[in-house]
């Protein structure tokens, strides 16, 4: 199966899920560089990223900025929609497609790509049989361990020996 785009949720997913604020009332997320990480081997790989989370969140446009990942959708509430018109734009099927969730805003999707991942800690792993579940918990770099899966060992086999050369 070819995979030629990778969906992800945020909180729960890159984040420990849980909101930390500031006497501001600010609410601040904690990202894992392992994640970025992967972004940066997709991004290699021409595999592009989309971010679709139903927090309307500064700091996830500020991640994602960063990471240089151009389809982000916060406050998506209709994420099987949202990515059912990016694959049209793209010209992929929904086959063609993972997807890595970790709660029931999430479930409609990860019915419908092509692989499906959750974390390990995620609440809705008994509701759902995704095709991968994480040894690492959200915010602890699921999102990479994912991405590793997919792609396989043979790259990171051919990605070290290079580094070796």
């Amino acid at each position: 199966m070819t995979i030629k785009l990778i969906g992800t949720d945020i909180d729960g997913v890159w984040t420990d899920a849980k909101m930390y604020y500031n006497d501001k009332g600010e609410c601040m997320k904690s990202f894992s560089t392992y994640d970025g990480m992967a972004v940066e081997i997709l991004r290699n790989e021409k595999i592009p990223v989309v971010i679709m989370t139903s927090e309307n969140s500064k700091a996830v446009l500020k991640r994602a900025k960063k990471l240089s990942i151009k389809e982000v959708y916060i406050d998506e509430k209709e994420k099987l929609k949202r990515m059912q018109y990016l694959c049209k734009k793209m010209n992929i099927k929904m086959s063609e497609v993972a997807y890595i969730g970790d709660d029931l805003n999430d479930l409609e999707l990860l019915n419908e790509v092509g692989i499906s991942g959750c974390p390990i800690n995620s609440p809705i792993i008994n509701k759902i049989n995704p095709d991968i579940i994480t040894s690492r918990k959200g915010g602890e770099g699921a999102f990479r361990e994912f991405v590793d899966k997919i792609l396989g060992m043979d790259y990171f086999d051919d990605f070290i020996h290079s580094l070796l050369k």
